[in-house]
C-alpha cells in the first residue's frame, strides 16, 4: 500500500486500511473503505472505478471516506461526517468536502469526508437507500473507533450541504439501518448526535429542488416516496439538534427548505439553531462568503460548544 501524504494532519492508527481508489482526493488524506470486499449492500456486484473531473466525483466505485484529523495537541474529541453536495449526481468533494474537513481540523474536530455511492450508478439494486446505506456506515466505523482516533463516541455529528444536507438530515432523521450488512457493526449507533446543515435539500414535494429529486428518486417517484425522503416530515422528538445555514436569495434550493425543517424541529422540542443570511445563493462555502453571511463558521463552532458538542479548550 502506498504511504499517503497527509498535510498538517495526524493520522492515528490509519495503516491498517487498504488504499483506495486513485482518485485526486487521495493527496490530502488517508482513504477508509466502508465495506469488506465481497459484503457492500445493495450492489449487483460490478467492478466500478470513480470516475473525476474538475473537483467533482462522478460514479463512485468504491464507497469510503477520507480521514482528516487535528494535531493530539488541538482534539477536542469531537467529529463530524461531511456529506459534499452535489444533487445526487456528482460530489463536490473539495469545496463541500475537504475545505470544510481542514477548518473542522482548525477548531480541534476530526472530519471525515465521505465518498457515498450516487443513485445513478449502474451497480445499485435499489437507488435511493445506496447514499443513506454508506452514510450510516461511515458514522458506525468512526464510532466503533473512536477511542483509537481520540474521539467520544457521544460527540460525533453530521455535516452536509445542498443535497449533501439533504444526506445529513436522512442520516438524523433515520430511525432503522438501512444497510443490511449483517456484522459487528450492526451493534453500534448510526445516529449522529448533532447535524449541521449548509443550504440544505430537505422538502422533495413543494418546494424541491427538482435535480435532487430526480437524481435520488427517479423520473416518476410516487407520492409515498416523496414523502417518504422529505426530511422534514420524518422529524420526531429522538431526531439529532440541528445547526442550519440558508441564504434568502438562494434560487437553487430555496430558503423554505430550511424552513420548514426547523418548523418540525421546533415542534418536536429539538433544540436547534437557523441563521438566514440575505445574501449567499447557493454558494455558502467556508470562505469568500458575501457580508455577515461570512460568520457562519464562527457562529456554527459557537454553537457546537453552547450544546456541549466540543469543550471551549482542550484540558490540559
Amino acid at each position: 500500500m502506498k504511504t499517503l501524504l497527509v498535510s498538517l494532519l495526524t493520522c492515528i492508527g490509519m495503516a491498517s486500511y487498504a488504499q483506495g481508489p486513485l482518485t485526486t482526493p487521495e493527496k490530502y488524506a488517508q482513504f477508509i473503505p466502508l465495506y469488506a470486499p465481497g459484503t457492500m449492500p445493495n450492489s449487483k456486484g460490478l467492478q466500478l472505478s470513480d470516475s473525476i473531473a474538475n473537483e467533482r466525483i462522478y460514479r463512485v466505485g468504491t464507497p469510503g471516506m477520507y480521514a482528516f484529523f487535528p494535531s493530539a495537541q488541538e482534539n477536542k474529541g469531537a467529529a463530524v461526517l461531511i456529506c459534499p453536495g452535489g444533487g445526487y449526481e456528482r460530489l463536490a468533494y473539495v469545496i463541500s468536502g475537504i475545505q470544510l474537513a481542514k477548518w473542522f481540523n482548525s477548531i480541534g474536530v476530526s472530519a471525515f469526508v465521505l465518498n457515498y455511492r450516487l443513485p445513478n450508478s449502474p451497480d445499485l439494486v435499489q437507488r435511493e437507500i445506496g447514499p443513506l446505506q454508506d452514510a450510516q456506515r461511515a458514522m458506525r466505523i468512526i464510532r466503533q473507533r473512536g477511542a483509537e482516533w481520540g474521539i467520544r463516541k457521544d460527540k460525533i455529528g453530521v455535516q452536509g450541504s445542498s443535497a449533501g444536507g439533504h444526506l445529513a438530515a436522512l442520516l438524523g432523521t433515520a430511525s432503522k439501518d438501512a444497510t443490511g450488512v449483517k456484522d459487528a457493526l450492526d451493534t453500534v449507533s448510526f445516529r449522529p448526535n448533532f447535524m449541521i446543515l449548509v443550504s440544505p435539500v430537505v422538502d422533495l414535494g413543494k418546494y424541491a429542488h427538482k435535480g435532487s429529486l430526480k437524481n435520488l428518486l427517479g423520473d416518476q417517484p410516487t407520492d409515498a416516496l416523496i414523502k417518504q425522503y422529505s426530511t422534514q416530515l420524518r422529524v420526531t422528538a429522538a431526531t439529532s439538534p440541528a445547526f442550519l445555514v440558508h441564504a434568502f436569495n438562494d434560487n437553487g434550493v430555496v430558503v423554505q427548505n430550511s424552513l420548514l425543517l426547523y418548523e418540525a424541529l421546533v415542534q418536536h422540542k429539538v433544540p436547534s439553531s437557523l441563521h438566514v443570511f440575505p445574501f449567499g445563493g447557493h454558494a455558502i462555502a467556508l470562505r469568500n462568503n458575501p457580508g455577515s453571511t461570512e460568520l457562519w463558521t464562527e457562529l456554527c463552532e459557537k454553537w457546537m460548544i453552547e450544546m456541549g458538542f466540543m469543550p471551549q479548550s482542550v484540558a490540559k
